[in-house]
């Protein structure tokens, strides 16, 4: 006998997975994660202290950490908990934004596009094949090397085959230990006068297809507490004396040891006039994941110039990164 067939009544549906009601665990973590939140109006209020600046570089690897933190929230179904991990994510993002799509002039159309490698290869970094497999394979058209230390040095003319025209800078003893900064180019290049006392930065005219184009090579101290509490703000006055001296469009690399987005950045595109090239993925420290890295080595340019590219180049054995741009007469 065939047993009959009850319906199924709307209430017996099986139902999604609920979320978990809020509880102490609940609350603990929506307390931790004021952190990342409070990071992010750090970075927002523009502040200038020292505190609030070393605070103000770690935004990216806070906004990736937070992300995946949410991401675990809401497959646990902590609602709260990932409700205010997203209002953190989306505080840092806003944060984060102007590291990764800073503002900057549209390039003119059909004008020449030159390329510039720029490295700081740690002044210990003994990998001189490493640094000119880098070099070679960006291809670039003008070459700045920061920290170039004894074993880099001492075999020049291999590291910078292929780049005849060269401009040196004295040589630093002070901090990390010898060393000095170099720029090599494919096109003429006449090399300006050193520096100001106390910035370490190497400068020279190039004769591009562009026309003549200043190429600075910067290297900024470590931020307060590594280094004295305005060290950073006086070398970047020390450079704004530099670039206001420079006839024609300017470009500045080097390891400016800040964030374009933080007070160093600010500083330059206030007082110097330049802009950042987007500064994604990040160059240090190279042994972490470059999406989560701190884009402390940059390339800033004058208005008259616009950027369109910005990659990372292969590993050099230091511990940053080195950057590849290119960039061209930007649009009237």
């Amino acid at each position: 006998m065939t047993p009959p067939v009850h319906p199924i009544r709307q209430g017996q549906r099986l139902r999604p997975a609920q979320w978990a009601p809020s509880g102490p665990l609940d609350a603990l973590i929506r307390l931790a994660l004021t952190a990342p939140l409070g990071l992010a109006l750090v970075a927002l209020s523009g502040i200038g202290h020292r505190w609030f600046d070393i605070l103000a570089q770690f935004t990216v690897p806070a906004l990736a950490a937070t992300a995946a933190a949410t991401a675990v929230l809401a497959l646990t179904r902590l609602r709260m908990a990932a409700l205010h991990g997203l209002a953190a994510c989306a505080a840092l993002l806003i944060a984060v934004a102007p590291q990764w799509f800073p503002d900057g002039p549209p390039p003119e159309p059909g004008a020449p596009t030159v390329r510039l490698y720029s490295a700081n290869l740690y002044y210990l970094n003994n990998d001189v094949a490493a640094i000119r497999a880098s070099i070679e394979a960006a291809d670039a058209d003008v070459v700045v090397l920061i920290e170039l230390g004894h074993a880099a040095t001492a075999r020049i003319d291999e590291v910078l085959e292929g780049y005849p025209h060269r401009a040196t800078s004295m040589r630093m003893d002070q901090t990390r230990g010898p060393s000095r900064s170099v720029i090599g180019s494919r096109f003429p290049l006449t090399a300006l006068d050193d520096p100001p006392d106390g910035l370490h930065a190497v400068a020279a005219v190039a004769r591009t297809p562009l026309g003549r184009l200043n190429i600075v090579g910067v290297h900024l101290t470590r931020p307060w507490p590594f280094q004295e509490q305005w060290g950073q703000i006086s070398q970047t006055m020390a450079l704004q004396e530099v670039v206001e001296n420079l006839d024609g469009p300017v470009v500045v690399s080097g390891d400016f040891n800040s964030v374009s987005s933080a007070r160093i950045g600010k500083q330059i595109r206030r007082e110097l006039g330049l802009h950042p090239a987007p500064g994604f993925p990040g160059t240090w420290p190279a042994k972490a994941p470059a999406p989560v890295s701190l884009t402390i080595d940059q390339v800033y340019a004058s208005p008259g110039l616009a950027f369109e590219s910005r990659r990372l180049g292969q590993p050099t054995g230091s511990d940053h990164r080195p950057v590849v741009t290119e960039f061209t007469r930007a649009a009237r």
